[in-house]
């Protein structure tokens, strides 16, 4: 074999390139992809991304670094019908996540397929709780988006995520008939201030009821139309 050295430099790497080296198990030379060794970094989380975890969806026999559902379920379930993940204290990388995920909890994360961007859901983390094995925990999860489905044996990062601010968000209600109360669903997710024009072109005087962060009902003396402006 010729000295290391006396070989050319190649700086343009690709996936199909092979590195030279020695399997761990048999101590054989043999050739290596860079494909492989990205996904070998990747899936182990030898390449430290704050606020990242590593795991393998599976269905069966559930171990460290593992994600997974009761009963074997789950396998081409679409992100938007996940609820809950039963989750290894320890992710591909063999560290112990307890306290960081237990730390997420109110927040939102991204499970998101590695290799494919196009794979992921959005959540809301609504509990992170100890299973009946104490090497699991139950993460429980609300919805906000996503797109696709969650696949056996595929690896997922679970990253704490943030969307970028849009900017303060309004809602114009029309009601176009007179009517008494009006009855408003906004889905701006808080409790907004009101003001109510009357078809009038006055502004108009009313109680405003707060249902929850996305529901509001206007109560006027009378029947009355106009558009009430949320923000």
């Amino acid at each position: 074999m010729a000295i290391g050295n006396s070989y050319p430099i190649d700086k343009d790497v690709e996936d199909k390139d092979l590195v030279l080296g020695t399997d761990y198990g048999s101590n054989r030379t043999v050739n290596f992809p860079m494909e492989d060794i990205a996904d070998y970094l990747n899936r182990k989380g030898k390449i430290s991304v704050g606020g990242q975890t590593v795991w393998k969806f599976v269905t069966s026999n559930p171990i460290g670094g593992t994600i997974s559902m009761i009963n074997g379920a789950g396998n081409g379930m679409p992100f938007s019908n996940i609820t809950y993940l039963i989750m290894s204290i320890e992710d591909m990388s063999t560290q112990r996540v307890v306290e960081f995920i237990d730390y997420l909890v109110g927040g939102q994360v991204l499970l998101a397929q590695q290799k494919k961007a196009t794979q992921f859901g959005h959540y809301k983390v609504v509990s992170y709780e100890q299973s009946t094995d104490p090497l699991f925990y139950v993460i429980t999860l609300d919805y906000i988006g996503g797109n696709g489905n969650i696949q056996e044996n595929y690896y997922y990062d679970l990253i704490s995520f943030t969307p970028i601010p849009t900017g303060d968000k309004t809602f114009v209600f029309t009601q176009d008939t007179p009517a008494n109360p009006w009855i408003i669903e906004h889905d701006l997710d808080k409790f907004p201030s009101v003001t109510m024009v009357l078809s009038t072109g006055q502004v108009g005087v009313a109680d405003v009821v707060y249902i929850d962060e996305n529901n509001l009902t206007i109560t006027f003396s009378g029947d009355e139309s106009g558009k009430a402006y949320l923000n």
